[in-house]
């Protein structure tokens, strides 16, 4: 059935990379990582930083807001370099729809992270996340960056993931190893989000480390396809927020030779960074505000890599298909609408759709199949949605969750 060439892939995939145990930004040779509560949040964690021992040729992609909050302006300012040595973030404050002063004081960040760990500015990138149209406190920020050094050596990557969060319930990290030039390199990550979470990303920041040394161009070439499959392929309700980032540091400690499209451990580079980039997206989609389950949607049979794409959104972001999951209602008929509204144009009499394992149409026919058993199966952690197009060989996958009650209620007192 449709999902199982997706499995094979994934197997023969992770033979070319294993698993760090309990890994994350920290993992990767020559980086370091922390964070604490600063005071602006009112326990929680809210600053956090990480570090490279030299310069890393770094890459970045951002959202497509077109209020770019103005931490991003200055980390995109940085990254004209070509390299980033570190990275300073606080949660609880988005710093975004702040004007002049906002950039100022993002500029300021940056200036203080940069002094207090002996970098370059140029070198230095900076991240918000949190409520937006509010200024930054800036003397918990001044305070919190100075007491930076007192924390390193005691705090790690999984205090750095603690402190960039602000409505997830859970941390998103990982590391895989694998193997270049004979090499060992690694790739860690971290990662927030869980509302305001829409295709084009999210509010949603993730933080790629490597110790591979690759080549500048193609790393920025490698980050912009692998955003495209896997962090621009989740929903949770549809909003797109100012201050998404992800960024790609890649600081050669593993000291194997530079990596760019024709070396010949490439694929293997590539395959590894989009597993990381892929689990990441996946948990954030799964720790969706309010949600209960993990929703993907395998669009297959396309005509066009780009269409295949649009319909698999359409349906992982559809309110109605959202509810009827959270309610475990085999609603097949808000997929079919879904897919109808995507843009794309779908011959009827060749569509095909599953609910998990059971097909509920077959190439434009509607088929009898149980309602007890697809209750059943829609009460599960994770829902697989299958569409088959039969027109070519183009697939998608998108990744969202179900639309509960708990979604309105958390949205409702964000502020109170």
């Amino acid at each position: 059935m449709k999902g199982l060439n997706r499995l094979t892939t994934a197997v023969k995939e992770e033979e070319l990379f294993t698993i760090v145990d309990h890994g994350t930004v920290t993992s990767p040779e020559g980086f370091e990582a922390g964070g604490f509560h600063a005071g602006l949040k009112r326990k929680r964690k809210d600053l956090g930083w990480i570090l490279s021992e030299v310069p890393a040729v770094s890459a970045g992609v951002f959202t497509t807001n077109t209020f770019q909050a103005p931490p991003l302006k200055v980390t995109q300012d940085s990254l004209v370099g070509g390299t980033l040595q570190g990275v300073v973030v606080n949660s609880g404050n988005a710093n975004a729809f702040t004007g002049k002063k906002g950039l100022e004081d993002a500029y300021e960040m940056r200036r203080q992270f940069a002094k207090v760990m002996n970098l370059k500015q140029s070198e230095t990138a900076v991240t918000s996340t949190g409520v937006i149209g509010e200024y930054l406190p800036m003397e918990a920020i001044t305070k919190g960056i100075a007491e930076i050094p007192t924390y390193q050596g005691t705090t790690s990557g999984k205090e750095f993931a603690e402190a960039i969060v602000t409505t997830d319930k859970v941390t998103k990290e990982l590391a895989v190893t694998c193997k270049i030039d004979g090499k060992e390199v690694t790739i860690g990550g971290a990662a927030k989000g869980s509302g305001m979470i829409k295709p084009n990303m999210a509010t949603m920041l993730s933080f790629i480390t490597t110790d591979a040394a690759v080549e500048k161009t193609a790393l920025q070439t490698a980050l912009n396809d692998i955003t495209n499959r896997t962090y621009n392929m989740i929903t949770v309700d549809g909003e797109t927020s100012t201050n998404d980032m992800v960024l790609l540091m890649a600081n050669g400690k593993a000291e194997n030779l530079p990596l760019y499209e024709k070396h010949p451990d490439w694929s293997t580079f590539i395959a590894a960074l989009d597993y990381v980039s892929e689990e990441l997206a996946k948990m954030i989609a799964k720790d969706g505000e309010g949600a209960t389950k993990l929703v993907e949607v395998h669009v297959d049979g396309a005509e066009s890599k780009e269409g295949a794409s649009a319909i698999a959104k359409s349906v992982v972001g559809s309110n109605l298909v959202k509810t009827a999951i959270h309610g475990s209602d085999a609603n097949w008929g808000r997929i079919v609408c879904a897919i109808g509204y995507s843009g794309e144009k779908v011959d009827e009499e060749s569509l095909s759709i599953s609910i998990g394992p059971i097909k509920v149409v077959d190439k434009g026919v509607t088929t009898a199949f149980s309602e007890e058993d697809a209750q059943q199966y829609l009460k599960s952690d994770t829902i697989h949605i299958y569409v088959d197009l039969n027109k070519g060989k183009e697939k998608a996958v998108a990744w969202g969750c179900d639309l509960s009650y708990d979604y309105v209620r958390i949205n409702a007192s964000y502020r109170t």
